[in-house]
């Protein structure tokens, strides 16, 4: 870690600041300077609600017992800080999306499994975004339509879902394993957002109930409706994600 020097505030005391990495006075000179610079204060909040985020997501694995074969090596060996950095290190290099579906049906097929893991991940990264949380934004809603139709090759249609309280922030094209992926972001009036994703199905072309996954904060409802899969991602209770989806896909199949 590089420590901030003293003089004008820089990236890296922004960085050092959210990670709580500051001595007591530079850390007071960081929050002067934040309050006379709304949008780098905002450009913070965004950090540490992605820490927030990804906390919930992934500090479970430190209180989860290790594999008996991991204690027999260990030997009884306490476990220290640098242990706990090793096993989240691990997880991010070696893909750390795999942890946010973990306990997902075993029965899921695989491709399956897998875009709900990347409908979580994506959801997590963009929805902290206080200036570009999308691409395009919800007053060209009909380019982005378009747009992303194109991309992926199949007609899409994006659901409003004002009546639920939730309004249309806009969308992004993302990669996904089989190809492009679009990302819908909604957003109610407390600042709550949700992330409808959306794939092309595959080979597979059948209907599927909805199945849910449940990581921290983060829930997930996944269906396939004829050549498309959708993953709706939020930080909702279970009953109130159900009722959205179901207000989803009752606009997709009128």
């Amino acid at each position: 870690m590089t420590d901030p020097q003293k003089g004008p505030v820089a990236e890296a005391d922004l960085h050092a600041y959210v990670d709580g990495f500051l001595p007591e006075a530079r850390r007071a000179e960081v929050e002067h300077h934040l309050a006379a610079n709304p949008h780098e204060a905002e450009r913070v909040r965004a950090y540490l609600k992605l820490n927030e985020t990804l906390h919930a997501l992934f500090d479970p694995v430190l209180d989860e017992p290790r594999p008996r074969r991991t204690r027999v090596l260990q030997r009884g060996r306490h476990r220290t800080a640098e242990h706990y950095a090793a096993v989240i290190a691990g997880l991010i290099v070696g893909g750390v999306i795999g942890w946010v579906a973990r306990d997902l049906d075993t029965k899921m097929p695989s491709q399956d499994e897998d875009f709900v893991k990347q409908a979580a991940m994506a959801h997590a990264v963009y929805t902290p975004e206080v200036r570009h949380p999308v691409e395009v934004s919800a007053n060209e809603e009909q380019h982005l339509v378009n747009w992303l139709s194109k991309r992926l090759g199949s007609d899409l249609k994006v659901p409003h879902l004002s009546q639920l309280g939730y309004d249309l922030v806009g969308g992004r094209l993302l990669p996904g394993k089989q190809g492009p992926v679009a990302q819908f972001m909604y957003q109610d009036s407390k600042g709550q957002r949700l992330t409808l994703y959306v794939r092309t199905s595959g080979e597979t072309t059948e209907e599927t109930s909805f199945r849910y996954d449940r990581q921290g904060k983060v829930g997930v409802f996944f269906w396939i409706d004829g050549p498309l899969g959708y993953a709706l991602t939020g930080e909702l209770n279970k009953p109130d994600l159900l009722r959205v989806a179901k207000a989803i896909y009752q606009q997709l199949n009128p």
